[in-house]
């Protein structure tokens, strides 16, 4: 919600800035199931999602004996729509910054 609220400030060039960098930094959904398949007692999913902790955690304990990395099964779609909510407000946080950057050097240019 609070990204929809920041993405109405935006216009189309920069919308289109947007969706160009989600393209480039967001996490894919397959790529975090394949590391959840195949390295999930390790935590390779939530390295790959950038949760170092909880992934160094899962590493030292092999996922609990597998116990937790049954667990994010039913946890995973929302670490990945969370993660991509994160990027998405990083990202529209930076093109925020560069306009009034933009708009601050052209008012202190016009003076």
């Amino acid at each position: 919600m609070q990204n929809l609220m920041m993405k109405q400030e935006l216009n189309s060039q920069d919308l289109h800035m947007l969706a160009t960098e989600m393209d480039k930094k967001k996490k894919s959904t397959g790529a975090t199931w394949l590391f959840w398949f195949f390295l999930g007692g390790i935590g390779g999913h939530r390295y790959y999602l950038g949760r170092t902790g909880s992934a160094i955690a899962m590493t030292l304990t092999l996922g609990c004996l597998g116990l937790w990395t049954l667990i994010d099964l039913f946890l995973i779609s929302g670490m990945i729509r969370k993660t991509n909510e994160k990027i998405e407000r990083d990202i529209i946080t930076d093109i925020t910054l560069l306009k009034n950057a933009r708009n601050n050097a052209a008012s202190t240019a016009a003076v």
